[in-house]
């Protein structure tokens, strides 16, 4: 089946070729692989295999709270709240790991991301008067 868009660019092929006869195939009826003509890109007789770049996944970082004895469990919970997109009971359970384990984890991105969402809380804590710290760590 032949498409308007197969004929368009057939007809974009056609074109170039007649302007490249215009302008340069003087006297030759045809340019093929044969011809003079140095700006004769045929190709014939050449494989060329399409190659993909190998892709790989960015290094992805964890963003740490960390337990201090001043900062209170609910504003830890807002915190998770509003910066990591955690429910309520989400939070709960990940300010309790903070708080019972000196340390917890609440998500994992992309290094820039990941120092985005550290700066944020910590700046947000400041701001509470609050000593609520959090770092990243890169995973794995």
């Amino acid at each position: 089946m032949i498409t308007s868009e197969m004929h368009a660019t057939n007809h974009i092929r056609l074109t170039f070729k007649q302007d490249r006869h215009g302008l340069y195939g003087h006297g030759h009826h045809r340019l093929g692989p044969d011809s003079p003509d140095p700006l004769e890109d045929d190709a014939s007789g050449v494989a060329v295999e399409a190659s993909r770049p190998s892709l790989q996944a960015p290094p992805m970082y964890k963003v740490v709270l960390f337990n201090d004895d001043y900062t209170p469990m609910d504003f830890v919970v807002e915190i998770l709240e509003l910066f990591f997109n955690l429910n309520r009971e989400l939070a709960t359970k990940v300010m309790l790991a903070v708080h019972t384990e000196g340390r917890a984890v609440c998500g994992l991105y992309t290094r820039d991301i990941a120092e985005t969402k550290a700066m944020q809380v910590n700046q947000y804590a400041r701001e509470s008067q609050h000593p609520l710290l959090c770092e990243i760590e890169k995973d794995g």
